[in-house]
């Protein structure tokens, strides 16, 4: 499955962006979503995932309720709600699929990723 991120940019703090990532390739609903992020000098970062009906969805600790995710399997596109960014957000965002029904806090688990998408969060 190939994957393709958007939406990212300049935003202030304490406003919002929301990232898609488009899917094609494959049967879309055959795969768990995850997005991850990596800020420079970091390591990659568990941002949250869903399951591949859409019903599941789980967050790293530092999302504390400013996050969502969302999907729609008819249009092959997962989405990240960001609201209440802080400066600390400022990171590369990256999709990520996984070929079962749940995803995955793990980066190794998932075998496609798209090419990430830049979210700079300003003060």
């Amino acid at each position: 499955v190939q994957l393709q991120a958007c939406g990212g940019g300049f935003v202030q703090a304490e406003r919002s962006v929301r990232l898609s990532c488009a899917a094609s390739g494959r049967p879309f609903s055959n795969y768990a979503m995850g997005w991850f992020r990596q800020a420079p000098g970091k390591e990659r970062e568990f941002v949250g995932a869903i399951s591949r009906g859409g019903s599941t969805t789980s967050y790293g600790d530092f999302v504390k309720g400013r996050f969502s995710i969302s999907r729609d399997n008819a249009k092959t596109t997962v989405s990240l709600q960001m609201n209440s960014l802080r400066p600390e957000d400022t990171a590369v965002y990256y999709c990520a699929a996984v070929g079962r029904s749940y995803g995955s806090s793990w980066s190794h688990e998932y075998g496609y990723w798209g090419q990430g998408t830049q979210v700079t969060v300003s003060s």
